[in-house]
């Protein structure tokens, strides 16, 4: 393990792995001490293995060469409070996730590698709900406006996965809406409160009357938040109807979210971040560093199986207005983006083999309009007449531009049954990602920045399963992905200049995987993976100095990334266990910028050793759980010089099930998250402006949460 020459070293300085040891071993032995299961209930466990994030209907995931997880926290870690993703996304191994614990920017989600870079939103990794494409046909991914309160099952693709999901497809990320009552009529209450002044309410209600099925809930979060200056205020709303008619089934969904507060603490350095975590950075404050969002969305979905052919398809649309102070400038953007997916599945015998052959066509269009204004805010009042004479917070206009981006990509995949034990796959892709601005502040002083860049690919996947026996399989594969730079990163070019950048180009990837997965009995799974991955171009953000924290881009020439992947799950009737470990050594090959030479250098943002482990204890309407997170230290930029320590972190929770007559129940929970009270860093801002060194985000300590759901 490289040794950086700073780190920033937290009041614990004992090894992380330490830490966790007690949880850990719990979940190491957890399964050999659940109780006895008879067939029946074991066998009724297996069906929840299959997928449908491989755009091949539902197929159970020893089928298939991926490494592919999937994730039901209401299940295997019950009580969870989803509060963010990283809590509903633990125990997937490859998966890194950095709750940055900012109001303004979504957690830091990392496939692989893939999407380490971003500094808002999700970068990378191609995100679903539903089956419904959330990523942008730039490669953006903003999940602020996902109600985590109704998800209920996550599955994800870890790996390069282009030829089925074309740009920023890292890896993929489903979640699926949990199943409306089977009465007519059923519901719950939730209300939640919790440390640093957490206020949830959440209400769902639906029912079942054949073939209708309907759903429909609302979160409402108040939160003061861990740091200073980072308050936020939001309201999620989700609607959803299906119709069964045949061998077809229609769903109608509409997604909502307003966020008219939410403030941005900013990341700090290694000395603030030791002398008060809690702390805000001062000049994001100063400036009213701050967003404000509201978005709509809305789909249409049809699905058909059936005789030898499956037929699925989706309309969507949406639009999302952003209003977003930054220490900066200020920026403010109206979106407007749709799009289409058609897949259909057809199984035939040719050539002496059984082919199961899928075709599919999406197609995206994103239409932003975007201003950038100074910001006038200089913590003073009022706003000084030189910078605003109206008294607005909006200084003079910097730009004024339309961003369109189209996005176009068939795709076609045969798997073929070469023997009862032995498939193969073999899939492309080709995709078509058109980028244009509009440039609407020309004038004497100002020229016509205008243009437009066509980026294309091509991404192909082979992949072989071997099934040893009908409880095991072991895999293979070599997959590709290409990530577009987004529509912010193409128009933020370091001279300052507007329209897009010319000389920042897509990077690629060529992923060799071999894996091993199934159920050492029927209620224990494991799932182990090796790969190493070949980059070009590697998408790395910068800051330079004076630009106020502005992120730029540049590609590096060359990145290998080398892991390994295990994690081991076991639903007994009574206990419930899960562990993974990730092993990232992930480094530069050929990275030069000016006279620096970063060639061997780590890639920064992810730790090299991560571990989380989780045991739950569900017996007589009661339940119990404990959770451990460790991670070695993460470094902070491509030089390698700085880095956040590692830590490790754990978690509690116990709640029960109390009937209270005619079928309604309440459900209490009391909680408490990192209980250890563990000083340390959540997150880290990648390649901040090394002038200041504000890379740290600390995560909060020792907090209580409690709560009660009553429904029927």
């Amino acid at each position: 393990m490289r040794f950086a020459p700073t780190q920033v070293r937290t009041v614990e300085q004992r090894r992380p792995i330490v830490g966790v040891a007690l949880c850990v071993g719990t979940v190491l032995t957890a399964p050999f001490s659940a109780s006895a299961q008879d067939t029946a209930s074991t066998t009724a466990r297996l069906p929840t293995v299959n997928v449908t994030v491989t755009r091949e209907g539902a197929r159970s995931s020893l089928e298939l060469p991926y490494a592919i997880s999937t994730a039901t926290p209401d299940s295997s870690r019950p009580g969870s409070r989803r509060q963010a993703l990283d809590e509903l996304l633990l125990l997937l191994p490859g998966i890194a996730v950095a709750n940055r614990n900012n109001p303004t920017q979504d957690p830091r989600i990392s496939i692989r590698g893939f999407g380490a870079r971003s500094a808002f939103g999700v970068r990378g990794v191609r995100v679903l709900h539903d089956g419904v494409p959330l990523t942008l046909p730039d490669g953006q991914t903003p999940v602020d406006y996902i109600d985590l309160e109704s998800v209920e099952t996550i599955q994800v693709i870890r790996g390069t996965a282009s030829a089925l999901y074309g740009n920023a497809a890292g890896g993929v990320i489903d979640m699926r809406t949990g199943t409306p009552p089977s009465s007519r009529l059923g519901g719950d209450l939730r209300y939640t409160s919790g440390a640093y002044g957490l206020q949830r309410f959440h209400g769902s209600a639906g029912g079942t009357s054949l073939p209708f099925r309907y759903q429909a809930s609302v979160t409402r979060t108040e939160l003061d938040g861990f740091r200073d200056y980072s308050n936020q205020r939001t309201t999620h709303a989700l609607a959803r109807a299906e119709l069964q008619t045949g061998s077809t089934t229609w769903a109608l969904q509409g997604l909502g979210f307003d966020m008219p507060v939410a403030e941005n603490p900013g990341a700090l350095t290694a000395a603030q971040a030791e002398a008060n975590p809690r702390g805000a950075e001062a000049n994001t404050v100063r400036t009213h560093a701050r967003k404000d969002v509201r978005q709509g969305q809305l789909s249409v979905t049809a699905a058909r199986s059936g005789g030898s052919v499956d037929v699925s398809a989706s309309l969507y649309g949406g639009a999302r207005d952003l209003y977003n102070p930054l220490a900066f400038g200020i920026i403010a953007v109206d979106r407007v983006s749709y799009g289409a997916t058609f897949r259909a599945t057809a199984t035939a015998r040719f050539l002496r083999a059984v082919h199961r052959v899928s075709v599919g066509l999406d197609a995206q269009r994103q239409e932003d309009d975007r201003l950038e204004f100074a910001n006038c805010n200089n913590g003073t009042a009022p706003i000084s007449p030189t910078c605003s004479p109206s008294g607005s917070e909006r200084g003079v206009m910097r730009r004024s531009q339309r961003e369109l981006v189209t996005g176009l990509g068939p795709y076609l995949r045969d798997e073929i049954e070469l023997a009862p034990w032995l498939t193969t796959s073999i899939g492309v892709r080709a995709d078509r990602v058109h980028f244009e601005v509009v440039d609407r502040l020309v004038d004497t002083g100002n020229p016509d920045d205008s243009g437009e860049r066509p980026l294309r690919a091509i991404s192909p996947m082979v992949g072989v399963v071997a099934r040893l026996s009908p409880l095991a399989a072991v895999y293979a594969n070599i997959s590709s992905s290409f990530e577009t730079p987004t529509a912010t990163e193409l128009a933020n070019k370091p001279d300052g200049s507007t329209g897009i950048n010319p000389s920042l180009d897509p990077q690629e990837a060529t992923t060799y995987e071999i894996g091993a997965k199934g159920f050492i009995a029927p209620a224990l799974a494991y799932d182990a993976a090796l790969f190493i991955a070949h980059v070009r171009g590697e998408l790395i953000p910068f800051e330079i100095p004076g630009g106020g924290g502005r992120r730029y881009f540049r590609n590096a020439g060359r990145t290998e990334r080398r892991g390994f992947e295990v994690g081991v799950r076991a639903d007994g009737s009574v206990v419930r266990a899960g562990l993974s470990y990730s092993y990232a050594d992930y480094e530069f090959t050929d990275f030069t910028v000016g006279t620096d030479v970063y060639d061997g250098n780590r890639i920064p943002g992810i730790p090299v050793h991560q571990a989380q482990g989780s045991v739950s204890w569900v017996a007589r309407g009661f339940h119990a759980t404990a959770e451990g997170i460790a991670a070695s230290r993460t470094l902070v930029n491509d030089a390698n010089s700085a880095s956040a320590a590692g830590y490790g972190v754990v978690n509690v929770r116990v709640g029960g099930d109390v009937p209270l007559g005619s079928g309604a129940r309440i459900h209490p929970t009391v909680g408490i998250q990192n209980v250890l009270d563990r000083r340390y860093i959540g997150s880290v801002s990648v390649n901040a402006n090394p002038e200041f060194g504000r890379y740290f985000e600390p995560a909060p300590g020792r907090s209580l949460f409690v709560a009660v759901t009553v429904g029927r």
